[in-house]
């Protein structure tokens, strides 16, 4: 198998091809037309092939030559991709930055780390949008955006930053008084809070031998907001599903406690979701790679929960 070890033999045959000239290629690459000519030379031989039908007035490619130049030509395209990503990573953050946060999580966990961010980089400027829809990232202009979950879009990228799982709790005092459901289908006997978006039911989100299903609760109270359908549990009014971002610390401090444990469901995590780009921009990659730093060690919202009902210990 041919092994070539130069660069710039690639480099130098593309500048010939290009030009149909070694005269004209050496005096865009700095170098005479010998070693131009020693270039190809390498190149030929270590293929087996030759590339170049030469004449005193004209140089042109075999049919061999115009196959290695289509690969020669990807292979220099990679080589300056990735000269450039590296220089962009020396580049200070700097410009307007759009994200898109979803409205709880990112007022209570992100907000704080992205003020960190600018207070480091004073040279970029923030427009942040909250919203629980996925709106259209491409369409919209936006650099960045923080979700919950998948991403099915295939003009975008998606990176981890942290777990997360959704809870189904209430509070000590209402289970003391109506004690705690053993499976999803005692819901039916429970007083539960639903959320609701776009004006529809949310169905929480349960995993029974071995499959998920989702459960449509009725909802004494409905509520289109997350953190008031929190401070309803912490009042004791009932059973919600919330997301560990919103009750992580109330389920630590004993103020909220968890049950149906056994079906909690898998858990979707905390993404970066940002669209296509051949380099990722200094202000967007830095971001995201803060959000990631702060959460390395552990979500601030992770719970060691017992996967067990209530018993009311």
């Amino acid at each position: 198998m041919a092994r070539l070890d130069h660069i710039g033999d690639l480099l130098a045959f593309v500048r010939v091809a290009d030009t149909q000239s070694f005269t004209a290629a050496a005096e865009k690459l700095g170098l005479s037309r010998s070693a131009i000519g020693k270039c190809i030379a390498r190149l030929e031989q270590g293929l087996g092939a030759r590339l170049l039908h030469r004449s005193t007035r004209s140089v042109s490619l075999s049919d061999e030559g115009r196959v290695f130049y289509d690969h020669a030509q990807r292979i220099l395209s990679e080589v300056d991709n990735a000269t450039d990503a590296m220089a962009s990573r020396k580049l200070a953050p700097r410009g307007r930055l759009r994200i898109d946060l979803p409205v709880s999580l990112g007022r209570l966990h992100i907000m704080p780390l992205l003020r960190d961010y600018l207070r480091e980089w004073p040279e970029v400027e923030a427009d942040v949008s909250f919203s629980d829809d996925y709106i259209d990232l491409v369409r919209d202009g936006v650099d960045v955006a923080i979700r919950i979950g998948g991403e099915t879009d295939s003009r975008l990228v998606r990176k981890v930053l942290a777990p997360h799982r959704l809870i189904t709790c209430a509070s000590p005092g209402y289970l003391e008084r109506h004690g705690a459901p053993a499976s999803p289908d005692d819901l039916a006997g429970h007083q539960t809070m639903a959320y609701t978006h776009a004006g529809a039911l949310v169905p929480w989100r349960f995993a029974v031998n071995g499959q998920e299903r989702g459960v449509h609760v009725a909802g004494r109270l409905r509520l289109g907001n997350t953190e008031a359908l929190r401070d309803a549990a912490l009042a004791g009014e009932g059973i919600a599903q919330l997301g560990a971002f919103l009750v992580g610390e109330d389920l630590r401090a004993g103020r909220l406690a968890p049950v149906l444990e056994s079906a909690a469901p898998p858990g979707a995590p905390v993404c970066a979701v940002y669209p296509h780009r051949r380099h990722l921009a200094p202000k967007v990659r830095v971001l995201i790679d803060s959000l990631a730093s702060a959460w390395s060690r552990g979500a601030p919202w992770a719970v060691d929960a017992p996967r067990r009902p209530w018993t009311g210990a």
